[in-house]
């Protein structure tokens, strides 16, 4: 059997399980019956949780959940108001490429989460610094998406995550096309980066067969692991912010983003660091400087140029000017 699916199947066994004990106490014999399994397979399951972190009680009347952990795939689909499971690593080289793996094998709305990543990268494959701490999730969908439109879930990922920012007290702003900020006037670049969203998809004949997401979050990550410019929630807050409910938030507002492109492109421009900026775009021929007017509804950015002209950009390297 697929390793993938067999992984798959135990996780929804335990899944069940787990909801079970949250409306305990339950009885062993009780859970075996109502999920059709041994009552080994119940108690190997118990111990599964409890060696992931969960507190489960248990006394004449049963099994009891009394503790969720603070991190894992486990608890973070543990009261998740979103259609996505959780595949969770301590250390992986990239979720990425995790979620490239299960994307190719034909899985769907799977989301790669890790608490450190040894071989994370940006965009043009830059390197991406991923300690332990961060957030470092890779989301696999399979939108009914025209190519041109994929950029769309960088759109809904980037406000999704800018609003669970923003639920631990800090404020971000997004950088025109994948990067969260915390703004600051005297920074470069207008801001101190957060976090950044790669998108990365495989399609043909106008058709898409799956896209993965990317985000990485410095959430929980000491400012001497940062790179320079960078920062993190746990700098930004003085202390560590619950991983767990920022995780949820940000798939939850993902779910609702990701169907609704223009509630999307809306909230994006409400959040946006870039709009209304003088700019420089760096494209493969040629830099355009002038003034950032709009993001089209494929999530292209609109520069008013110098020379007059309505440029639209749908990739390139964006750099915010000071006022001239």
């Amino acid at each position: 059997m697929d390793p993938d699916r067999l992984r798959v199947g135990v996780n929804e066994t335990r899944r069940a399980v787990l909801d079970a004990l949250a409306d305990g106490p339950v009885s062993g014999p009780a859970l075996a019956a109502d999920l059709e399994v041994s009552r080994a397979a119940v108690w190997k399951h118990v111990e599964a949780l409890r060696d992931a972190g969960f507190v489960v009680e248990s006394d004449a009347d049963g099994y009891v959940l009394d503790a969720v952990p603070e991190f894992g795939g486990l608890a973070v689909e543990y009261g998740l108001d979103a259609p996505f499971a959780v595949e969770y690593h301590d250390s992986i080289p990239s979720t990425n490429d995790r979620a490239r793996e299960l994307a190719a094998a034909g899985r769907d709305d799977v989301v790669v989460l890790a608490d450190e990543q040894t071989g994370g990268r940006g965009r043009l494959e830059r390197a991406w610094s991923s300690p332990s701490g961060g957030v470092w999730a890779s989301v696999v969908c399979r939108p009914d998406l025209p190519p041109a439109r994929v950029s769309l879930l960088t759109t809904a990922a980037s406000v999704a995550f800018g609003d669970a920012v923003e639920a631990t007290g800090v404020e971000a702003a997004i950088k025109w096309p994948n990067d969260l900020l915390v703004p600051d006037d005297d920074a470069a670049r207008g801001g101190r980066k957060l976090a950044g969203v790669l998108t990365e998809m495989e399609g043909e004949a106008g058709r898409v067969s799956w896209v993965v997401v990317g985000v990485g979050l410095n959430a929980n990550v000491p400012e001497e692991d940062l790179p320079p410019g960078a920062t993190s929630l746990l700098a930004e807050t003085g202390g560590p912010v619950d991983r767990r409910a920022l995780v949820q938030r940000a798939l939850e507002r993902f779910a609702a983003l990701r169907d609704d492109p223009e509630r999307a492109r809306e909230a994006w421009r409400e959040r946006s660091a870039t709009l209304g900026e003088r700019v420089r775009v760096t494209l493969p021929a040629e830099t355009l400087v002038g003034t950032a007017a709009d993001v089209t509804e494929a999530g292209a950015l609109v520069v008013e140029t110098d020379g007059g002209e309505r440029r639209t950009v749908h990739a390139g390297e964006c750099e915010h000017l000071r006022p001239a």
